[in-house]
């Protein structure tokens, strides 16, 4: 028999903030006990298997009214790889102008997720 372990966590996809308690037996979900809607048992679920989460940054610009421009990911990126997208971001430099939601970063680190500037610089 697999040991029994139970998560709990606080679902951040809507204000309620459900306290949500997630069992697992050895590397199976057993159970979600404590949400009030699909989306915070699908976000436990999720939280538990594969932590995703937005990235937001800036990068440089070069040319710019303002040294920077605000950056993030066009959807989650597994929270794993979060540190090395940092890291790459750190190192990126774009030419102004830029408009928001040009692409600064297609498929950061083969993620399919896009880096996107979120205003003009």
């Amino acid at each position: 028999m697999s040991e029994i372990k139970k998560f709990r966590l606080t679902c951040i996809v809507c204000p309620l903030g459900c306290t949500v308690e997630v069992t697992m037996e050895g590397d199976r979900i057993t159970g979600v006990e404590g949400f009030t809607c699909p989306r915070g048992k699908d976000y436990a679920i999720q939280e538990i298997r594969e932590p995703k989460r937005i990235v937001m940054s800036v990068v440089k610009v070069r040319g710019g009214r303002f040294p920077t421009v605000a950056v993030k990911s066009d959807r989650p990126v597994p929270k794993e790889l979060i540190p090395a997208i940092m890291k790459k971001l750190a190192e990126v430099e774009v030419e102004a102008p830029v408009s928001v939601g040009q692409v600064i970063v297609e498929n950061v680190l083969g993620t399919g997720a896009n880096i996107v500037a979120t205003r003009e610089a």
